[in-house]
């Protein structure tokens, strides 16, 4: 999630586990911890110019439910070694510290990007993708508990305030599994309509909201997409087809950046050549054809592809047009859509060919 949110969650659990006469350092605490895991930034960017390595190695180490309850330990045990508020009230101290670093990558995994829980095990990052990054409906409980327990200072009042911030963003997240549930059913209708019963698949609320969701699933030529209104959409899903070039991603599968792209991301991503230069594109952020992640890691040479250092490219993008379209058709079905509605099987069945 976005360093604001993250911030005020660190804030808001540390303070409403702190007592009340600490609780405005409490707040100050927790928003640092909260920051903390995504400082593993700075040393990534001093350490490699590799840009599959610097997203890939981020949200791993400084993520990891192995590292942090330590890191939180050694905190602890540093500043109540030194005195002060902490050794006044040691255990409170203990757990505020522990549930503010813990609690930002469990976030985390609420979204696609994919969160490195267990590492060093070398298990797929985790994405539960049922919120966006930046989410203002989940924040806004948060940054008002904060804001007002600031000023509440040691009355009770900013006690029940945190909890009621924490309760509310928390219910947020749960509404957001309950929606993701609601979509993965309906594209799984859709999907074994069209012989797609079993393909791979996952499923992202847009930018900003949980009602308007996006669904890839991959098929022998490429994948397919969809989109899916909770307010708007009735009948099947319509998916459209699109191909990625699977034969030269097949071919470079010996070099290291496509191995570690292809772990990170699920194997969610498209393969495309440009001027001879394999692209790979990671399906999960973004949509057809925008997105945010695009990495060119090989070139041909001859018959074969040969590994050349990684590069980020960055397409334009139209914001304006997108988040435009976007807050339109979480209101609108789209025509489409709605002639599918009478003939579940044919239209996603020929959408899905392409």
């Amino acid at each position: 999630m976005d360093s604001l949110t993250q911030i005020v969650l660190g804030g808001a659990v540390a303070a409403a586990i702190a007592p009340a006469p600490h609780r405005r350092a409490a707040l100050l605490a927790g928003a640092m911890l909260g920051t903390l895991p995504d400082l593993d930034a700075l040393p990534l960017a001093l350490l490699t110019d590799d840009p599959v390595a610097r997203m890939t190695w981020h949200r791993s180490a400084s993520h990891s439910l192995f590292v942090l309850p330590l890191l939180g330990w050694a905190i602890w045990a540093l500043f109540r070694r030194s005195g002060g508020r902490v050794a006044e009230s040691p255990l409170r101290w203990f757990w505020a510290i522990q549930l503010a670093l813990v609690t930002h990558p469990l976030l985390d995994a609420f979204t696609v990007y994919g969160t490195q829980l267990w590492w060093p095990l070398p298990m797929r990052p985790v994405m539960w993708s049922s919120v966006f990054i930046i989410d203002p409906l989940y924040t806004i409980w948060l940054l008002a508990a904060c804001i007002a327990a600031w000023w509440l200072r040691e009355r009770i009042a900013a006690q029940r305030v945190l909890l009621a911030g924490l309760v509310l963003s928390s219910a947020y997240l749960a509404w957001s599994l309950l929606a993701k549930v609601a979509v993965d059913r309906e594209a799984g209708r859709a999907l074994a309509a069209i012989g797609l019963a079993d393909a791979p698949r996952f499923s992202v609320p847009m930018p900003f909201n949980t009602v308007l969701w996006r669904v890839v699933a991959m098929t022998p030529q490429g994948f397919v997409e969809g989109e899916r209104s909770l307010l708007a959409d009735s009948g099947p899903m319509v998916f459209r087809g699109y191909r990625s070039n699977l034969e030269a991603l097949r071919a470079a599968q010996g070099i290291a950046a496509v191995q570690r792209l292809d772990w990170f991301n699920h194997g969610f991503q498209k393969a495309q050549v440009r001027d001879g230069v394999l692209v790979l594109s990671d399906l999960r952020m973004g949509a057809e054809p925008d997105y945010t992640f695009n990495f060119a890691v090989a070139e041909r040479d001859g018959n074969a592809w040969r590994a050349i250092p990684p590069e980020q490219l960055r397409w334009p993008w139209q914001a304006t047009r997108r988040l435009t379209a976007m807050w339109e058709r979480i209101w609108t079905q789209p025509a489409l859509a709605q002639a599918a509605a009478g003939n579940p099987v044919a239209t996603p069945a020929a959408s899905a060919s392409k």
